[in-house]
């Protein structure tokens, strides 16, 4: 086996212990500006760290359970506990879609896996559906063997109802863009019962990867941390 695939393997054999998947990866062209790897110096590629459905709850929820102290963001910190670790055990820096000054981690996923956004923003993916996410990269300081990313057929542009744009009561997701202050209003208010105990009402509606869809109690832990926003 060469020996660079064995080596993401074996990481995704790491990260699959905390339920996470390899989502992909970038070898940064030559004059690309890119993060510093491990060494300091510009990353020559990334391996893209995430979650196809809702695999990775358990587990986090296990080291929640395990924390003394409350913690404003446990699912980031939990994360980055994770893909940390497993950077350091491949000499790899890791890096967060939450880090400041944020970091290009969408146009990174649409190269790496061929995806494009749905009407709600995020990428549509042709098994999971709108349901997957993005948790972290690793960074290496030098090039890892990636498979060609294959060309993908994009759901949304053959779906004509578009129930995505028809199920939010304050029609939150248009063709203008996301209507962030209405919806922050709606999930806090007295209506917003509905989406804080299930989810957005606009991404459920979607009919792809229904069988990778967030089980209610993991929709509104995210619907939760989306109402605790201060901006």
């Amino acid at each position: 086996m060469n020996p660079a695939r064995r080596t993401v393997d074996e990481i995704a054999a790491a990260l699959a212990a905390n339920g996470l998947i390899l989502r992909g990866g970038v070898i940064f062209n030559t004059g690309e500006e890119s993060p510093s790897g491990l060494s300091g110096a510009a990353a020559k590629s990334a391996l893209l760290v995430g979650q196809a459905g809702a695999a990775p709850w358990p587990h986090f929820l296990r080291w929640r359970e395990s924390q003394l102290e409350q913690i404003a963001n446990p699912l980031d910190t939990w994360s980055r506990e994770v893909i940390g670790a497993v950077a350091q055990d491949f000499g790899a820096r890791a890096i967060s879609p939450s880090d400041k000054p944020y970091l290009p981690f969408q146009q990174w996923v649409m190269r790496a896996e061929g995806l494009k956004p749905s009407p709600l923003g995020i990428l549509m993916h042709p098994q999971y559906g709108l349901w997957h996410a993005y948790r972290g990269a690793l960074l290496f300081d030098d090039e890892i063997a990636l498979p060609a990313v294959r060309e993908v057929i994009h759901l949304c542009d053959s779906c004509v109802e578009k129930p995505c744009l028809k199920s939010c009561p304050v029609d939150a997701y248009s063709a203008q863009g996301f209507a962030y202050q209405s919806c922050l209003a709606h999930v806090r208010g007295a209506n917003g019962g509905p989406c804080r105990r299930g989810g957005c009402l606009d991404r459920n509606s979607c009919p792809y990867g229904t069988e990778y869809r967030y089980p209610p109690e993991v929709q509104a832990f995210h619907v939760a941390s989306f109402a605790r926003a201060t901006n």
